[in-house]
């Protein structure tokens, strides 16, 4: 699979969907920035929560940014947006957290500094991080999911389906880091996939997997969920773009395939004629599709 290395950009540049103006806020929520969640090889990794200010506890999402591993920041998850037409929109957090969670999104360390595992390795971390902290932020440390856009989508994917010794660290080491349901926004699931793209490879895959992954094949399986899924897998939602030629459906199809043949409860959303993210009714439709695959999965609500 080769691809335009013009629109390898749009892996950097890409945007999470946009609810519209108009999504129901069910419930008063509060939001709190900038907690300090962990420190890594010297970088202080932070986290934005959303979540409401009554009741509970309630099941959390922790939520991951994309841009290529490398850029990206986890206040596109937690700042406040326009729709197409102008009009102010809840943060992604903002519009979660009011159906009834405690909604984060944290930051992880980027490429080049930091080579894979490290994003992993944080996002894992987070998510003990919420379970020590569950009384504290009134939530349910037995009903966390993890979501993610694009390179984030890949990091939830991974969250859900490696085993409880890969990829962790020595914080909080008490807690569980496993979760009990995974949504991916178009996010890369097959790695192997980019091997003979050889301006990706050298833009965005040495830097975050190192040069071994230009001679080494073992490199892209390490790293890709695909290679991960088990039948003790969580259930998984997958949301992708007919139109994505940046991580193209495939990935997605390849990982349903995957997940179903082990027994998986494994589930594709298709959005015809969409790339690599999208806005305004679409994206208030696929929000809503993410918001009821968490209510069935956590709140047991069909």
């Amino acid at each position: 699979m080769r691809l335009p290395f013009g629109c390898l950009l749009a892996l950097v540049f890409t945007s999470p969907p946009v609810p519209a103006a108009d999504t129901p806020a069910l419930v008063p929520i509060k939001v709190e920035k900038g907690i300090l969640y962990s420190t890594a090889g010297g970088e202080k990794l932070l986290l934005d929560m959303a979540a409401p200010v009554e009741g509970g506890p309630y099941p959390a999402v922790l939520l991951l940014h994309g841009g290529a591993w490398s850029l990206g920041s986890r206040s596109e998850l937690s700042r406040a947006g326009r729709d197409k037409d102008g009009k102010p929109t809840p943060s992604m957090i903002e519009t979660v957290a009011a159906r009834g969670y405690v909604a984060v999104t944290a930051s992880y360390r980027l490429a080049p500094k930091f080579k894979f595992p490290a994003q992993i390795e944080d996002a894992r971390t987070a998510v003990r991080f919420l379970r020590a902290n569950a009384k504290k932020y009134n939530l349910n440390p037995d009903k966390i999911a993890a979501g993610g856009f694009s390179a984030g989508g890949h990091l939830a994917l991974l969250l859900g389906m490696a085993d409880k010794d890969s990829f962790e660290n020595k914080e909080y080491p008490e807690q569980s880091s496993r979760v009990q349901c995974v949504i991916s926004f178009f996010g890369p699931a097959d790695l192997s996939l980019y091997a003979a793209s050889e301006g990706l490879v050298d833009a965005y895959m040495v830097p975050w997997l190192g040069k071994a992954c230009k001679t080494d094949r073992e490199t892209f399986k390490k790293a890709s969920p695909i290679e991960y899924v088990t039948k003790d897998d969580p259930p998984v939602l997958m949301i992708h773009g007919t139109a994505d030629f940046v991580v193209p459906i495939i990935h997605s199809e390849r990982m349903l395939k995957k997940l179903i043949d082990a027994g998986v409860s494994a589930e594709l959303v298709t959005v015809k004629g969409e790339g690599h993210g999208w806005i305004g009714p679409v994206a208030t439709k696929t929000t809503e599709d993410a918001i009821k695959f968490l209510d069935e999965q956590l709140k047991g609500k069909k």
